[in-house]
């Protein structure tokens, strides 16, 4: 069996123009599907995440981006008196762009004491003292600190919003990772803003068990004949419909990772198609010397599976590495989606370019192996 791959490695390396621009293709291929499917991971994982969460999110009623809700701040007190509420927190939410995009970054600003008890953060660098103890403090995701290049100490603005880096953070949920957190009073009174007393949405934690639509509704019957109504959803659902216009464009984009696997076959099945033709005299010289039609067939499958995997090894592995230093993500309406790599991804990648050779090597292989011995070896 050693003795056969060596024989498929020498082959593919006779005509080796051919075989890197085969690899190379497929390579680039699989790069595009991993990218894909790392933005549908990410959007599957938030909603995972705040499912299991069992969080709601309270936001002024027929608005839409965060710039125009605005909510009594002391509708967190009310809420707090319901059954089945563990913690509520009101957020003032400031972005430097509510369309979508690749690089838009968003405040949360929050009462300080609370971050710790609502968000599962483990902080790389700075500290808690240092946050709590100033309003002009903001800690930040390491997504947005890798992308701005920002280090604790710096100061850090977008447009007229200024704030001193007191932390950089890490959460097991990568999404968080794409917003900075700073004082909920230091983004009322920021400049031109003038928004004391109220906010822009209310989170709200609840206990276990506790049905998250109905308590979305029983949240939304109490501020129904109060100055301003709320529109009350699970956190997912909240997130799903922000993104909007952009979940239905992610899901879309599964055609491009399905037209990327049909390049690799395409491609693998191409350069396998044009190896047999141009050895069928040599496959009729094995079969001579007693070689089986049925190992020709695994001969001619092997170099169409090698050409495949390893283009598949090149684009996953070369995706998996870019997704994990360059910390993208897209977001809408304040609400933002992680590429997120993973071994489940990977393994995808190496599964889909694996059956892709599979499938690609059939025909060529089913070829090979039943040309007529006499004619084949007629051939100049």
């Amino acid at each position: 069996m050693f003795k056969f791959l060596l024989y498929t490695l020498k082959t593919l390396w006779r005509h080796r123009s051919r075989t890197i621009m085969t690899v190379s293709g497929s390579a680039v291929a699989l790069f595009v599907f991993c990218f894909v499917g790392a933005v549908q991971e990410g959007m599957n994982d938030l909603q995972r995440r705040q499912e299991a969460r069992g969080s709601l999110i309270a936001f002024q009623a027929n608005k839409f981006c965060p710039a125009t809700s605005h909510l009594p701040q002391d509708y967190d007190q009310q809420i707090a008196g319901l059954d089945g509420v563990r913690e509520v927190f009101p957020v003032q939410v400031f972005t430097n762009n509510c369309r979508a995009s690749l690089d838009v970054v968003v405040f949360y600003g929050v009462p300080p004491k609370k971050l710790q008890n609502v968000r599962d953060f483990k902080l790389t660098s700075g500290n808690w003292v240092d946050f709590e103890g100033h309003q002009d403090a903001a800690v930040v995701g390491q997504a947005v600190a890798n992308r701005r290049s920002i280090k604790v100490g710096d100061k850090f603005s977008i447009g007229e919003l200024s704030v001193n880096v007191a932390g950089i953070f890490t959460s097991n949920n990568p999404a968080e990772e794409n917003y900075i957190y700073s004082h909920l009073e230091f983004l009322q009174r920021g400049k031109g803003m003038n928004l004391v007393g109220t906010v822009t949405q209310i989170e709200v934690l609840l206990n276990n068990g506790v049905d998250p639509i109905a308590k979305s509704a029983e949240i939304d019957e109490l501020f129904r004949g109060g100055p301003v109504e709320t529109d009350t959803r699970p956190k997912g659902v909240f997130q799903a419909k922000s993104l909007g216009d952009l979940t239905q464009l992610i899901g879309m984009a599964h055609y491009l990772g399905y037209a990327c696997v049909g390049l690799v076959l395409a491609l693998v099945a191409t350069t396998t198609v044009m190896s047999v033709q141009d050895r069928i005299k040599e496959h009729a010289v094995l079969q001579t010397i007693g070689f089986s039609g049925y190992k020709v067939f695994g001969l001619v499958m092997t170099e169409s599976i090698l050409l495949s995997v390893a283009g598949g090894i090149i684009g996953v592995g070369t995706a998996m590495f870019m997704l994990q230093v360059s910390s993208l993500s897209v977001g809408a309406e304040a609400v933002t989606i992680a590429f997120t790599p993973s071994f489940r991804l990977a393994g995808m990648g190496l599964i889909v370019s694996s059956v892709a050779g599979v499938l690609a090597g059939i025909a060529p292989a089913w070829h090979a192996a039943h040309t007529e011995i006499v004619p084949a070896l007629r051939q100049a």
